[in-house]
C-alpha cells in the first residue's frame, strides 16, 4: 500500500510565508493528533561538522519546533556521538558545535541535548525485530527514552551510505558509538601507499589507533631508499571501521575497499532504524530538506557544490517512503555543473550512484521496506 509523503515546493508569498508553509505540512501528516500534552519529543538532526554550511538552518527548523509546542509536546534537539574523533566526539564539543552553527537554546526555544550522553556511553539496548545482524542495537539513551520522536534531514550523498535521509539521520545518528562500531564493523579502509603523501592527518583522528607512519619501502614507491618517505600503515585488526579516515585523507591514500560487504553494512543500518523505529507505541514525523544537496555528508568539514537545485520539503509517517520520495525527486532534478556529477548524465538518471557506481542501487531501502519500516510506494501529495 502506498504511504503519503507531503511535499512543498519551497514557493512562499506575504500571505503565506515560510512559517505558514511549514504549519500546513505539518498539519497535513496528522502527526499532531499522536500528541499527548507534556511529551518529550526528540528532534534529531544533524548540527553539522565545522566549517559545513549546507546543514539544515536554525531559521528553517524553528517554525517545525512552534508547531510542536503548539501540538502540547516540549521538544529538545538531540544528535549522538561520533565515532570518528571531531568537534560532535563528546557531548561538551558536539554541543558548543551546535551553538557554533545557530542552535542556541534561547533561539531555539528548545535546549540542544546530546543523547547518548557525556562520553557516548549512555545507551539502552532495543531488540531489532526481524534482524538477521543483530538481536539488539545500542541506542543513545534520551533518543530511546524520549516519548516522541520527530527526525529532521538532510537530503544529500554519502560516501559510505551512498545517501543520507530519514533511515541513516536515525539507523547511524540514534546509535551510541557502541551502535555505531556495530554497524561499521567491516567497512575498513584501502590503503594505497603509492598515493599516500604522508602527513598523518589520518593518525590523528583514528580513535581506534590503527593507522601510523611508517618508512615506505622501494617497491611500495619510494625509489629513493636513501631519503625514505613515510606513508600510513593499517592494523586490520585494531580498525572498527568508523570511517574518519576516509573524512581525513585529501589525496586518496585511504579509500573505501568495495570488496567489502556494502549490502550489509546497509542492512545493519537499516536494523537500527528498525530497533528505533518499530519500538516506539506512536509513529514518528519524518521531515526531509531537499535542498542543498551535496555530494558528501554534514559530517565532511565542507559543504561542496550542489547536484541539483533545491526542490523542497517533504513530512511524512514513513521513513522509507520519504526516503524514496527524496531520491526520486533528486533524480527527476536537473544535473548542476560545476559539481562531482560526471559529465553528461541526463536528468532522469541516477544521481546518487553516479556519485557512487558501486553502490547497491536500492541503496538498503529493500530492506528497510522488507523489516516493515514503510514502503517504498508512496503517493506525492503537494501543498
Amino acid at each position: 500500500m502506498a504511504s503519503q509523503v507531503y511535499f512543498w515546493n519551497l514557493r512562499a508569498s506575504m500571505k503565506a510565508p515560510y512559517a505558514e508553509r511549514i504549519k500546513k505540512l505539518l498539519g497535513r501528516t496528522g502527526f499532531a493528533k499522536h500528541v499527548t500534552s507534556g511529551e518529550l519529543a526528540a528532534v534529531k538532526i544533524h548540527f553539522g561538522e565545522r566549517g559545513v554550511t549546507g546543514h539544515v538552518q536554525p531559521l528553517m527548523v524553528r517554525p517545525i519546533l512552534d508547531e510542536l509546542v503548539r501540538a502540547g509536546a516540549r521538544p529538545f534537539l538531540t544528535d549522538a556521538s561520533t565515532l570518528y574523533v571531531g568537534q560532535r566526539g563528546e557531548a561538551v564539543s558536539h554541543a558548543m558545535q551546535a551553538a557554533l552553527h545557530g542552535y542556541d537554546p534561547l533561539l531555539m526555544g528548545a535546549p540542544v541535548i546530546i543523547a547518548d550522553g557525556l562520553k557516548g556511553a549512555s545507551q539502552v539496548a532495543l531488540p531489532v525485530p526481524g534482524g538477521k545482524h543483530f538481536q539488539k542495537a545500542f541506542i543513545a539513551a534520551d533518543i530511546a527514552e524520549a516519548d516522541l520522536l520527530i527526525s529532521i534531514n538532510h537530503l544529500k550523498g554519502h560516501e559510505l551510505a551512498g545517501f543520507g535521509g530519514a533511515l541513516k539521520n536515525i539507523g547511524m545518528g540514534a546509535a551510541s558509538k557502541q551502535g555505531k562500531m556495530q554497524q561499521h564493523v567491516t567497512t575498513g579502509p584501502k590503503v594505497d601507499i603509492a598515493a599516500c603523501k604522508g602527513c598523518g592527518a589520518c593518525v590523528g583522528i583514528c580513535a581506534a589507533q590503527a593507522l601510523a607512519l611508517a618508512d615506505a619501502a622501494v617497491s611500495a614507491g619510494n625509489p629513493n631508499p636513501e631519503k625514505p618517505r613515510q606513508t600510513i600503515r593499517l592494523d586490520q585488526s585494531r580498525c572498527v571501521g568508523c570511517g574518519a579516515c576516509f573524512l581525513a585523507c585529501k589525496h586518496g591514500g585511504l579509500t573505501i575497499d568495495w570488496q567489502t560487504d556494502v549490502q550489509g553494512f546497509m542492512e545493519r543500518m537499516m536494523e537500527y532504524a528498525a530497533a528505533v523505529l518499530l519500538s516506539r507505541p506512536k509513529p514518528s514525523l519524518h521531515i526531509t530538506f531537499v535542498t542543498s544537496v551535496t555530494p558528501d555528508c554534514d559530517c565532511m568539514g565542507f559543504s561542496d557544490a550542489p547536484i541539483c537545485p533545491d526542490i523542497g520539503v517533504l513530512a511524512s509517517l514513513d521513513p522509507v517512503a520519504i526516503d524514496q520520495a527524496g531520491i526520486d525527486l533528486v533524480n527527476m532534478a536537473e544535473p548542476l555543473w560545476p559539481s562531482h556529477l560526471p559529465k553528461g548524465l541526463k536528468t532522469g538518471q541516477d544521481k546518487f550512484l553516479a556519485l557512487r557506481p558501486s553502490m547497491p542501487p536500492a541503496m538498503g531501502l529493500e530492506y528497510a521496506e522488507a523489516l516493515g519500516l514503510g514502503s517504498r510506494e508512496y503517493e506525492l501529495v503537494a501543498l
